[in-house]
């Protein structure tokens, strides 16, 4: 207790600091405070998929697919393009759903929770490579369905996507247009950004809670050695269960958030590299480490962007002979590569080891 009292002023200076930073960042233009909201967002991501792959050990690989999943639900409740599609729809709402942020959270959260229970329940016995394999495929069956689903019935409107999507609003104050504090000016994208911290604070603490919680430990013991687990009376299955649907709860919600952030969405933001790269941030960061996740989101969501300029300048080098976004993706890869081999366990492992996580990954 007396170190938690001692990291309390630490704390305290970390949370302004977040707070600031996008006012700072502000006057190097929108773009910078857009990378650091989107940061957030991949935090939540990681810290979804760290309750599956960190604590539980389930290797899951079609984790975008519950972000696509939160995403679409906000821009179908959102966007008028159920009205335009159903009549049914428009005469029910003639003034539009437009459904606030008090509904969007936890139905996002409730939806993508049931679809990680429905992915959960056929891949109970499965282990390792072969649950990575059954979730990959999951990922891009949820993909290649939004994709097609415009024929019969226009639900998704297809690889066109849906757009005209409504902004969060909070107390009747909406977060696309700039709040003005006398002669001072906080932009759209910052009232973002400070939305999304406030999730992601309340995801590191109920993350936080269920590490050190019964079904925390329960997660452990199935990751460090499953049969030893049941012999000890855990009920395997239903941890199993909760931990795909808590995780997948998380990404409904960056979903949800992201369709509201961007005013558009479609099949391919929600590709397999997605769910790779969500992957990358927990092992890069340290898995089953919370802030070792959080780094690796926030080093591998800032990274492409810092990269772009630097992929430019080696562009022109070069006569243009190489192209920018393969360059870019080059660097990314070939600096996972070294940081990985510098530190297998990640950037910042946790203080006890994990073996068999690591012979399994």
């Amino acid at each position: 207790m007396k170190s938690l009292a001692y990291r309390w002023p630490i704390f305290l200076a970390l949370a302004f600091a977040l707070l600031i930073l996008p006012i700072g960042m502000q006057e190097l233009g929108a773009g910078w405070v857009r990378i650091l909201a989107l940061a957030m967002l991949y935090i939540l991501l990681a810290l979804g998929l760290n309750i599956v792959v960190g604590y539980a050990g389930l290797l899951d690989l079609g984790f975008v697919a519950f972000y696509a999943v939160g995403a679409y639900l906000y821009a179908l409740m959102a966007s008028p393009h159920l009205f335009e599609t159903f009549a049914a729809v428009s005469q029910g709402f003639p003034q539009g759903l437009h459904a606030p942020i008090w509904l969007v959270i936890p139905l996002a959260a409730a939806l993508a929770a049931l679809a990680g229970a429905l992915l959960g329940l056929p891949v109970l016995k499965l282990r390792g490579d072969y649950l990575a394999i059954v979730t990959l495929g999951f990922g891009e069956i949820i993909r290649v369905f939004l994709n097609n689903l415009e024929h019969p019935v226009n639900i998704t409107n297809g690889p066109r996507g849906l757009d005209r999507i409504d902004p969060m609003s909070l107390w009747g104050l909406s977060l696309s247009k700039p709040l003005m504090l006398g002669d001072f000016k906080i932009a759209s994208v910052t009232l973002y950004y400070w939305l999304f911290l406030a999730l992601v604070v309340l995801s590191v603490l109920l993350c936080y809670r269920l590490e050190h919680s019964r079904i925390g430990r329960a997660w452990m013991a199935i990751r460090e050695d499953e049969l030893a687990a049941r012999a000890m009376g855990i009920n395997t299955r239903d941890m199993k269960l909760l931990a795909f649907a808590l995780g997948a709860s998380f990404g409904g919600v960056a979903g949800a958030m992201f369709a509201a952030f961007q005013g558009f969405v479609s099949p391919e933001s929600f590709s397999l590299m997605e769910s790779i790269m969500v992957v990358a941030m927990v092992v890069l960061g340290g898995i089953g480490h919370l802030p070792g996740v959080i780094l690796g989101a926030l080093l591998l969501a800032a990274l492409p962007e810092v990269l772009r300029y630097i992929a430019g300048d080696i562009q022109n080098l070069t006569g243009g002979r190489i192209d920018a976004a393969i360059l870019r993706q080059l660097l990314i890869a070939l600096a996972m590569i070294g940081i990985m081999l510098l530190r297998p366990q990640g950037l910042w492992p946790g203080g006890l080891a994990q073996p068999g996580l690591a012979r399994r990954t």
